[in-house]
């Protein structure tokens, strides 16, 4: 089990920076936010795995922990999505 768990730290940790080197790139700041954050969320899905590997009967508040993290990044990424937009481009009504 400290195997499994350790593995997945380290991808998890991989995965946090992984996201980084992107941010220096000519690309839109949109596609910059949009894989920094998908690569966020996956390391530290990663790493909670890990940690639940390790404490497996704290599974209640490692679901909780997943289930804002998922959803408060998602949420993020489309509260920017939309700020980055110029108001003519939106479809407000």
């Amino acid at each position: 089990m400290d195997i499994a768990s350790g593995v997945c730290f380290g991808v998890g940790l991989i995965l946090w920076w992984w996201g980084t080197p992107i941010l220096l790139t000519r690309r839109s700041i949109l596609f910059k936010l949009h894989y920094l954050s998908v690569a966020d969320t996956l390391g530290s899905l990663a790493l909670m795995v890990g940690l639940l590997i390790r404490r497996p009967q704290e599974w209640s508040l490692w679901l909780l922990a997943v289930l804002s993290l998922v959803m408060w990044n998602t949420v993020l990424g489309y509260v920017l999505a939309y700020c980055a937009h110029p108001p003519e481009l939106r479809r407000d009504e």
